[in-house]
């Protein structure tokens, strides 16, 4: 006896359920995953960020969004949740409902165990064909450790990696710097 195939559901009925739901899932090539929830650490950077981000941005044109602006990759019909989202263009939304944004200039992942390879891999290679995308960071939550993947031109990056708190990641596309003091200020790394 053979198991039954899964059947795919397109974009147009994911925004439906999702749109719905108690919990937040992503979307991509017909099928839904289930986010699980971030452990203690992964909150505290998260929120770190975003609250750093958010006063440095106070009136100034860009927006900050923490872990609930879903983005689009329209090449993969992806639909996704990262950690931290920053536009400082106009923001441009899948739809009148303004909860999926096209047009993110810098994207922050916090890795997690379960997550990494996929942050680091797949996804950012999915990231990587957004056009408004300049800058993307991995934040360790395991060491103090963050990698700047910086965009050249459209098909060269450039990493760079911070490591002790007195480092400050610059963030010249959208004229912002931010501290390793200021991500990891309530995280206490085990020796």
């Amino acid at each position: 006896m053979s198991a039954q195939p899964k059947s795919k559901i397109t974009p147009e009925e994911y925004l439906v359920l999702e749109r719905q739901a108690t919990c937040k899932s992503e979307y991509y090539d017909g099928e839904i995953f289930a986010m699980a929830g971030a452990s203690r650490k992964h909150n505290l950077i998260n929120i770190a960020i975003s609250s750093a981000l958010y006063v440095k941005f106070r009136g100034h044109s860009c927006d900050v969004y923490s872990n609930d602006m879903r983005v689009k990759i329209d090449a993969f019909g992806l639909y996704t949740y990262p950690d931290v989202v920053v536009v400082c263009d106009n923001p441009v939304f899948d739809d009148e409902n303004k909860d999926t944004l096209l047009n993110p200039n810098v994207i922050i992942e916090v890795l997690s165990d379960s997550t990494e390879d996929y942050d680091r891999g797949t996804k950012f290679k999915m990231y990587r064909t957004l056009p408004s995308l300049t800058d993307y960071l991995l934040v360790s939550q395991n060491n103090y450790n963050v990698e700047h993947y910086g965009k050249q031109n459209a098909h060269q990056w450039y990493l760079t990696e911070y490591q002790t708190l007195s480092n400050i990641i610059k963030l010249s596309t959208i004229s912002c710097e931010l501290a390793l003091s200021e991500i990891y200020e309530k995280v206490e790394m085990s020796t």
